[in-house]
């Protein structure tokens, strides 16, 4: 390590001056450039995106590479070792331990790393690249027959080789063992630069010198404090060096957490995909009772067996609905024991046999199907929902995932309660029951220091390695748990992990301060150094007590983000689905604006260019409200920063071109007919478009030649009083008991100028369906394009104009129904959070309702006295679009079930159309907005039959679908009224 490009700058004690660490850093950069292909970046943007993984933990890279293939890869290895630059491989960055983090050299092997080179359904076995995502090696997998046995909960993002790096296991574990027990051999480069192969019968073995003599030097040490059982994850796995265990150094090497060896690729063993998969639930009362029922299963050979605390339950529930809970047995924590079968009436047979010895009455047997699924999702989202208590408290990695063997299981949860108990701290435990695993967020105060982390961290590892157990059960040790090794290694074991790495690594250049030498527990701790940034003039964060820093740390880094998750029918995060780049997602945009609150490499505040452009491709679509399993709402932090930015100042063209939309639907109202005239002389369009700040290629809108308004005070009020007095009776003259029920009928700004067919078509059916129809007659617009540009302090004016047009109405508890999915979103969340402590924004949020809501919900639906009938639908086929908006804050769900309940066949997508309002109009977003179209919008439309409907509630997505493939949409409104 003699090179000084070693230094990192923001180090703490650099024995180097700034200038003398960037010249360093600018020379590795261009020796990197001249040999890599790939991105090799020393941006603080980029660097910003990898100072953290899922851990608590921030280490600020010199340099991120991110290599086009494993040759580059082997380059970017080759000049940082030569320069004497740490080197930490990164592949999902999901490590719960900081183990994918380091201050060098990052290199992220997840984005063109990752080919499956051979699937051999033969031999079983599988040759990949390390970026290779676990879920695509299943699919790939699959049609064989076959499968890789661990499985965590983050499979839809984890690389292999993160899972190497780990050890990882998941629920499978219990069937399939660990990742180690399922790997053939490894390509790897070492710290010397010594590149082999490493498999079983002591391959590679001759190729460090040394290894064979540390292993017959160690025997008795090996035997006794390693692979004790089968979660001993912590430390090195040196288990598998001895004879009896078939000197396989590639199982060794496997949970080496990158401070071996940097690894090229695998070749991994499949197991066949079991048959007819049956679920068990049990209940018990808490979560150590169900822990003491796990040795009598075990007896079973169950393919899982998993812990679920009944508090997590309820914070599912709460977060995605109660309709996303099956039913449940009794109990206040329950076990899911998976079982199989050649056969479905075997799986049954072992599961009935799984209930017989499971010392409960509560039980429940779910074969394959949507309940089984949705309970696996409540295990798959807790990496996310548990990170906040069941008070709503901030809840932190660290005690993730230790391990004691299944017979202790109980006991040693019983301790663990009481020892928090002894904190005052709490979580929301659940886990590889089976495997004797907790996975396990503690709301330890980490907003000012490490203090009471590392003395809850000491303590508890004394607890484990008085039950025999591991600190880690398959995340690694990394930063958060390295330096406790010693509770449960002796002094000699330590000695001999120090022994092996200085075979491979005597510089300590790969992932330092992890494993051997460790960096203390409670350093580099990322939340204490973030500064709070409170709600002042914008939205007031009530749910992060007003606290802008609070909302941006709700990204743990678990990653969902980063999923393509569109096949289960999530929508997040689309700009990602199309790049590919960390810049895009979710988390990569939090991990910038979380170094802009820490201010030491992010240092220009709000208006710090690397904000901006993390911000740029966001969509504000929303999505990640409602799938991220943290909650984090970037569509709103983004709105925030672009009101803080701005506030004050000239903003961009588009802000005030596409902010003030509907100010301009209301001028261009008065002579639409000679606007959409001018607007069809291309010339004229594109200069529009391009003052605006606009792309050229885009098509301006057409506007109505009779706005929705005009129309209802030339006919519809009309219809509406005849309908409300009915056939020779007044309105004075109705009864209270067949007075009409009312409802307010509200019309945004896109509906009134740009679609007024859709108002005309609710009122035609809100009349079919007996309701008294009211149209406000003042403006209420809600300020969508205000909120979405960043303009709050015009979305809060009239959205307090909208109150005083609204409120009335929703305190006297008439239902408002909205049309346009992203407005009616805006009445339901923004609103709320922008005027916490007015009664009005509660009341409004609660009475407003889509249109299938209000004609579904048991308290709004139409009476049994109306004569209402559900219009037949069982003639459509129809192809429908979401508005991710409703998908995020409503729902689509109950669309979905009025439309397949009056007999139409429809395919739902998931995924945003690619438009999303006044983003895929601006200049700059043109492509990035195709290409999420191309991931479900445009695919389905192209496969659609001739006479298929597309279906779509949101302007926007009617919009994309017709600029983009000539297809005109339809609304929920247009189709019901064309059929009564």
């Amino acid at each position: 390590m003699a090179s000084p490009v070693d230094v990192e700058i923001t180090g703490p004690g650099a024995p180097q001056s700034a200038r003398s660490a960037a010249d360093a850093r600018a020379a590795l950069v261009a020796a990197l450039r001249a040999s890599v292909d790939g991105e090799v970046s020393d941006s603080s943007l980029r660097r910003a995106e990898y100072t953290t993984d899922a851990s608590n933990y921030r280490v600020v890279p010199q340099v991120v590479v991110i290599p086009k293939d494993v040759d580059d890869a082997l380059a970017a290895i080759t000049v940082t070792r030569e320069a004497g630059v740490a080197i930490t491989a990164r592949g999902a960055g999901t490590s719960c331990a900081g183990n994918s983090i380091g201050p060098g050299v990052v290199i992220d092997f997840s984005r063109h790393v990752n080919t499956i080179h051979e699937i051999d359904p033969e031999a079983r076995t599988a040759r990949i690249d390390p970026g290779v995502i676990m879920s695509s090696l299943q699919k790939a997998a699959a049609p064989h027959g076959l499968r890789f046995g661990p499985d965590p909960s983050t499979q839809n993002r984890a690389t292999l080789g993160g899972m190497i790096g780990n050890n990882a296991c998941g629920p499978h574990a219990v069937a399939y063992g660990r990742t180690s027990d399922n790997v053939v051999d490894l390509d790897v480069v070492d710290g010397l630069g010594r590149r082999f192969t490493a498999g079983p019968d002591g391959q590679g073995v001759d190729r460090v010198p040394g290894l064979g003599e540390l292993v017959t030097a160690n025997l008795a040490l090996l035997r006794t404090e390693l692979g004790r059982f089968g979660r001993q994850v912590s430390g090195y796995s040196l288990e598998h060096l001895l004879p009896e265990n078939g000197t396989h150094l590639a199982r060794a090497l496997v949970g080496t957490e990158g401070t071996v060896m940097s690894l090229l690729g695998a070749t991994v063993r499949l197991v066949p995909i079991a048959g007819a998969p049956t679920l068990v639930v049990l209940g018990y009362p808490d979560m150590p009772a169900a822990a003491d029922a796990v040795p009598a299963l075990l007896a079973h050979s169950p393919l899982a067996i998993e812990g679920l605390d009944a508090r997590l339950v309820d914070v599912v529930r709460r977060a995605k609905g109660a309709g996303t809970v099956p039913a449940l047995p009794p109990g206040g924590g329950w076990l899911m024991v998976e079982v199989g079968g050649s056969s479905a009436a075997e799986a049954l047979a072992n599961a009935e046999a799984i209930v017989r010895d499971s010392g409960t009455t509560a039980t429940r047997i779910l074969p394959a199907g949507p309940e089984a699924t949705a309970m696996w999702q409540i295990r798959a989202d807790g990496a996310g929902l548990a990170g906040r208590t069941p008070s709503g408290a901030q809840a932190w990695p660290g005690w993730e995932d230790s391990a004691v063997p299944p017979a202790q299981l109980g006991a040693y949860l019983r301790d663990l309660d009481a020892l928090m108990a002894e904190f005052g701290v709490d979580g929301l435990p659940y886990g590889h029951f089976g495997d004797g695993c907790v996975h396990l967020r503690i709301d330890i105060p980490l907003e000012t220091s490490g203090d009471i982390l590392r003395s809850f961290m000491t303590q508890a590892a004394a607890l484990v390695g008085k039950y025999g157990g591991s600190l880690s059960g398959e995340h690694g040790d990394g930063r958060a748990r390295s330096e406790l090794l010693p509770a449960m290694y002796s002094p000699e074991a330590i000695t001999m992990f120090e022994q092996f790495k200085a075979l491979f690594d005597p510089r300590d250049l790969l992932n330092p301060g992890v494993l051997v030498r460790p960096n203390a527990i409670d350093a580099d701790l990322r939340r204490p150094h973030a500064k709070p940034i409170l709600a002042k003039s914008g939205f007031s964060f009530t749910h992060d007590h007003g606290d802008f820093t609070q909302a941006i740390h709700r990204c743990v880094g678990v990653g969902k983000c980063r999923a393509d998750s569109t096949a289960a029918g999530g929508f997040m995060c689309p700009s990602y689905l199309a790049t590919k780049d960390e810049k895009d997602s979710t988390r990569g945009r939090a991990r910038v604006l979380q170094e802009m609150a820490n201010g030491t490499l992010v240092t220009g505040g709000w208006r710090s260019p690397e904000v901006h452009d993390a911000l740029d491709l966001c969509l504000s679509c929303k999505a990640c409200s409602s799938d991220c399993p943290a909650g984090v709402d970037m569509a709103q932090l983004k709105s925030e920063v672009l009101h803080n930015t701005y506030k004050g100042r000239l903003r961009p063209m588009n802000h005030y071109a596409l902010g003030w939309l509907p100010r301009w639907t209301r001028l261009i109202s008065r002579m639409p007919k000679l606007v959409n005239f001018a607007l069809r002389i291309k010339p004229l369009s594109k200069l529009v478009l391009t003052l605006g700040g606009m792309d050229t290629r885009r098509s301006m809108p057409t506007f109505a030649d009779v706005p929705f308004r005009t129309w209802w005070k030339r006919e519809g009020a009309a219809l509406a009083a005849t309908s409300r007095a009915g056939v020779g009776q007044s309105a004075e003259g109705q009864s209270a008991a067949t007075r009409k029920p009312k409802v307010v009928l509200w019309t945004d700004s896109f509906s009134d100028a740009l679609a007024p067919s859709v108002p005309e078509a609710a009122v035609k059916v809100l009349l079919a369906a007996g309701y008294d129809v009211v149209i406000p007659t003042d403006e209420a617009c809600c300020g969508l394009t205000w909120i979405s540009t960043g303009q709050l302090d015009g979305a809060k004016k009239k959205l307090s104009t909208l109150m005083d047009t609204l409120g009335p109405f929703a305190v006297n508890g008439i239902p408002i129904v909205g049309l346009e999915p992203s407005c009616t979103a805006v009445l339901r969340s923004d609103l709320v959070d922008l005027f916490p402590d007015d009664p009005r924004a509660h009341a409004v949020s609660a009475a407003t309702h889509t249109l299938a809501e209000l004609l579904t919900d048991p308290e709004t639906a139409p009476g049994p006295d109306s004569g209402w009938v559900m219009p037949d639908l069982s003639d459509v086929t129809a192809v429908a679009q979401p508005h991710c908006h409703q998908y995020s804050v409503m729902g689509y769900g109950t669309d979905e079930a009025l439309l397949r309940g009056a007999g139409a066949t429809i395919t739902t997508l998931a995924g945003c159309c690619g438009l999303a309002g006044n983003f895929g109009m601006e200049k700059g977003h043109y492509d990035v907005s195709v290409a999420v179209a191309e991931n479900a919008l445009l695919p389905a439309l192209r496969q659609a039959e001739h006479g298929d409907i597309f279906l779509a509630d949101g302007f926007s997505c009617r919009t994309q679908a017709d600029d983009l493939a000539g297809v005109k949409g339809k609304a929920l409104a247009e189709l019901l009224a064309d059929r009564l």
